[in-house]
């Protein structure tokens, strides 16, 4: 279920997917960033942004577009990428700054902007492995390792540090060492550092299909004492021919995620989440509907006598219902960041559905997550505005700033906070200032003339409020309510059965993203999207009914963000890190916007 399957002794490269290669190629050539400067130039930018759409829709018939051909000795490109412990994958470093051999000058590769926002560090790798050249017991380097050597070896053992590399665009992880428990205490503790690899690639004509890579265990260096030590480096090379075609060297890998078990656990999720819909569903249409008509009944049944009653529940405050909500501004702006951030989950379970992101594509999510949040900002800058105006709003530019800021503000200090925390422990997850530089340049270029585009449209579409009744004067008091009919208790009962439909799903993201696991179960993610969609309009509707009907008018603020007291406790009992904290308040904040536009 985990990925990378390993042991301390084997390890297995996983390939990528054959296909798509030209969407992975072009969203790469959005901005190709180098580890310490700016990107390509502006008609490169402006090239691949223009193809963007024309990559999507040929995405299905790209499959062997691929140049991944070599002749005898040819040189396979072999990248070191990154370290870092284990049980933490969010926290990696750069494959240099252990004590590995480096050549005298280290060649950064040059990467697209998703890469570098996911932490990939690319450097060319010390190793060479020719096309069908066998090596043996190959000397890479005869290094003396100081004290100081032995003691960041040892720590990264300690920890169980892996290494991560690139061969043919074909991910690859290894452990660097191991640790020898020979008794229960620590002093008794041995620490190896493994010196040899061996690669077994598999190779179908002129192609790479397979490659399999193990550590020699009888070749390992003590490293239990602080000394100095002489190590010398080792790798083998085996070429083996295999008739697996290129177009299905994934296949054997893809499957393993999507076990019979695991997809039985999937479709039972979904089987009740679907019965969450049809009990919702049979609530409403019975419950509601019978109480609706007895309401119409009761008050439609004698006018004279109706006048002579006093009016009670919904229609008692039905000139109160449409009174504008406290801080029209903010609610406007939720409900435009809300419908961009809606509108771009659509487009990635679009490019999802029809096949541009696969496992270990590097960086397309990302780099596709910034490019469509920019084509989108217009989204919210015609809702927020347009909807803001016709709340008899006046002041639509500072709605429209409000827009803009309400999900980039946190976003943006949040991303201040991890960065400098990143740059102080030099971690991967540090941007270079040439990555910044981009991102700003989107934002201000891209972003920014969109939104004020599509605020200036919702601003003159001119569309008015239009309530199916008067609304009065004066707003009526509400009632005291009972402690179960507050803000509160309603919101975590609306917020309970949406959870209820999602929570399978939500343990596998997070294994995804916080673990080495892969998920790549789109249809399915999909289809639970849509549950959750049905399930947050119908109860929804359902306790704003409950809310009118204890005559308690003020029902605009309380049901959007429901659903986030469960996802809150979700995430929050999958913390182990405040880095991490960090990052899912992020994801939180905007999943508490989102819904509004439901």
């Amino acid at each position: 279920e985990f990925y990378p399957q390993t042991t301390h002794n084997t390890l297995f490269l996983l390939p990528s997917f054959p296909s798509h290669h030209l969407c992975s190629d072009l969203f790469g050539s959005v901005s190709r960033i180098e580890g310490k400067g700016m990107g390509r130039e502006p008609m490169d930018l402006a090239a691949a942004v223009a193809l963007l759409l024309l990559c999507f829709g040929i995405a299905g018939v790209a499959s062997d577009a691929s140049d991944h051909r070599y002749k005898k000795r040819d040189s396979v490109p072999l990248y070191a990428n990154k370290v870092g412990p284990f049980h933490n994958p969010s926290e990696t470093y750069r494959y240099f700054d252990l004590p590995f051999c480096a050549p005298e000058h280290v060649t950064e590769i040059r990467e697209a902007l998703g890469e570098v926002l996911n932490g990939d560090r690319l450097v060319d790798a010390p190793y060479k492995l020719n096309f069908l050249v066998d090596l043996d017991s190959k000397q890479l380097c005869k290094k003396k390792l100081t004290k100081e050597d032995v003691a960041k070896f040892r720590s990264a053992v300690t920890k169980d540090y892996y290494f991560q590399m690139y061969f043919d665009d074909l991910p690859i992880w290894g452990f660097i060492g191991k640790v020898d428990k020979e008794g229960k205490d620590l002093g008794d503790y041995k620490y190896y550092l493994y010196r040899h690899i061996h690669f077994d690639v598999l190779y179908n004509g002129d192609r790479v299909i397979e490659i399999t890579v193990h550590t020699d265990p009888s070749a390992l260096v003590d490293l239990t004492d602080d000394k100095e030590i002489e190590v010398d480096f080792m790798y083998s090379v085996k070429w083996k021919e295999t008739s697996t075609p290129f177009e299905k060297r994934m296949e054997k890998y893809s499957l393993t995620y999507s076990q019979t078990h695991h997809l039985e656990i999937h479709w039972f999720s979904i089987i009740n989440s679907c019965v969450t819909v049809l009990l919702l569903t049979g609530f409403l249409a019975t419950i509601l509907m019978r109480v609706l008509k007895n309401d119409f009944v009761k008050y439609a049944h004698d006018e004279e006598s109706a006048e002579e009653q006093e009016e009670t529940g919904w229609k008692y405050i039905h000139g109160d219902v449409f009174r504008f909500p406290k801080n029209k501004s903010l609610f406007a702006a939720c409900l435009g960041s809300g419908t961009q951030l809606f509108a771009l989950t659509v487009f990635i379970f679009v490019l999802a559905l029809i096949g541009v992101f696969y496992p270990y594509n590097r960086g397309a999510l990302f780099t596709a997550l910034v490019v469509i949040y920019a084509l989108t900002s217009g989204i919210a800058g015609y809702t927020a505005t347009s909807f803001y105006c016709q709340l008899e709003g006046t002041n639509w530019v500072r709605n429209l700033l409000l827009t803009g800021c309400l999900f980039c503000g946190p976003l943006f200090l949040t991303f201040c906070f991890l960065n400098t925390v990143a740059i102080v422990y030099s971690a991967t997850a540090a941007l270079p200032f040439g990555t910044i530089v981009v991102i700003v340049l989107i934002w201000t270029l891209v972003t920014s003339p969109l939104l004020v585009l599509g605020g200036i449209a919702g601003k003159n579409s001119k569309n008015e409020f239009q309530a199916p009744c008067r609304t009065k004067k004066f707003p009526r008091e509400i009632p005291p309510l009972p402690w179960y009919r507050g803000t509160l208790p309603q919101m975590a009962m609306a917020g309970f059965l949406p959870f209820s439909a999602i929570y399978i799903e939500l343990y596998y993201i997070f294994a995804s993203v916080w673990g080495h696991s892969i998920y790549t179960i789109y249809s399915i993610l999909f289809i639970v999207f849509i549950i959750l969609l049905i399930v947050t309009a119908f109860i929804t509707i359902a306790l704003t009914y409950f809310q009118l009907a204890a005559e308690d008018h003020e029902w605009w603020w309380r049901h959007p963000s429901s659903l986030v007291i469960w996802l809150a406790s979700a995430m929050a009992s999958s913390l182990c890190l405040a880095w991490l904290a960090s990052v899912q308040h992020c994801c939180l904040y905007g999943t508490s916007i989102d819904p509004s536009s439901v």
